[in-house]
């Protein structure tokens, strides 16, 4: 059996799709249905069972053999300010299915993420001089990864942790503030006809990954067992958000991109630039071309203009 934490979510539910498509269907989904609207990533996916968060902690020895955990089951609101409940939720859960998964060997493939290099004015390489988190979320998957690196990755036991870029794709209809910018503009220019940017945005930029290529990356790992490590996923190339608004324009009719001021209380916090050092993936193997913005938001686009966003396959 494979386990996926975060089964309904944005990530996870896409996983589940993934393992659909290579034909495997015994997979046991563990989240959080307190927000409902998830369930409507389920609807087309196949699997054995569903399971609460909560029950699975309770139940883990009862369940049997678990081959492999993705690990994606998270809070990933960068705007919790409750750092008690982010470190039980994010931290304290992932120890726990960590030593699980030592003590059985049962292979472990988690998410990380690219917040905790922080402002990144060091550059994004998978390595401890380049990481400073700036929030409480980003703190969580810090220490995770930290912990990780002391009692993990010199076992026998199959550990990878992947940082993800900023994702983008299906199935992120229920996440609000913490969807993507492309979801977001989606809306705007379907309420107001104008997408609007920060000031100065030309000079932002941002590593945009299409959540089909974070997929291909996951199953890429768990068709390679001798691999443990923490690697980045992204595309390896910043693009600016005016670009991102640029291509959005012309795949609607008459939309105006209009300049905000940007907000003082995010000087100093907002990253500017984030960019995947890809070298390390590379390195074990990772071949394939990642998707070109332009292509994964047209795709995109199609789905949030005929479905809401929400995969249909």
């Amino acid at each position: 059996m494979i386990v996926v934490t975060g089964g309904a979510g944005f990530i996870g539910s896409n996983i589940v799709r993934g393992l659909n498509k290579i034909g495997i269907t015994d997979i046991l989904i563990v989240d959080n249905l307190k927000n409902s609207k998830k369930h409507l990533n389920l609807n087309t996916l196949e699997f054995s069972d569903f399971m609460d968060k909560n029950d699975f902690l309770e139940n883990i020895d009862r369940i049997g053999k678990i081959e492999l955990i993705f690990h994606q089951g998270a809070c990933s609101n960068t705007l919790e300010t409750d750092g008690r409940y982010m470190m039980k939720n994010n931290y304290e859960y992932s120890k726990t299915l960590l030593h699980y998964s030592l003590n059985n060997n049962t292979r472990f493939i988690y998410a990380s993420s690219a917040s905790v290099y922080g402002l990144g004015k060091k550059g994004f390489e998978e390595n401890r001089k380049y990481e400073f988190p700036l929030n409480i979320y980003a703190y969580s998957k810090f220490l995770f990864d930290q912990y990780v690196r002391r009692v993990a990755l010199d076992k026998n036991t199959q550990i990878v942790g992947l940082r993800y870029f900023n994702v983008y794709g299906p199935n992120e209809h229920h996440k609000g503030k913490m969807a993507s910018v492309i979801f977001h503009f989606h809306n705007e220019i379907s309420d107001e006809g104008t997408i609007k940017i920060f000031e100065g945005s030309d000079k932002f930029k941002r590593d945009f990954v299409y959540i089909n290529d974070v997929v291909d990356v996951n199953l890429f790992f768990m068709g390679n067992s001798s691999i443990k490590g923490i690697f980045n996923v992204g595309t390896g190339k910043a693009e600016s958000f005016l670009k991102l608004a640029q291509i959005m324009q012309s795949l609607y009719q008459n939309v105006r991109i209009e300049f905000i001021k940007f907000p003082n209380e995010l000087k100093g916090k907002y990253q500017t630039f984030t960019q995947a050092n890809l070298d390390k993936l590379k390195a074990v193997g990772y071949t394939k071309e990642f998707t070109p913005i332009e292509t994964g938001v047209k795709k995109y686009v199609e789905l949030l203009k005929s479905n809401g966003g929400v995969s249909i396959e």
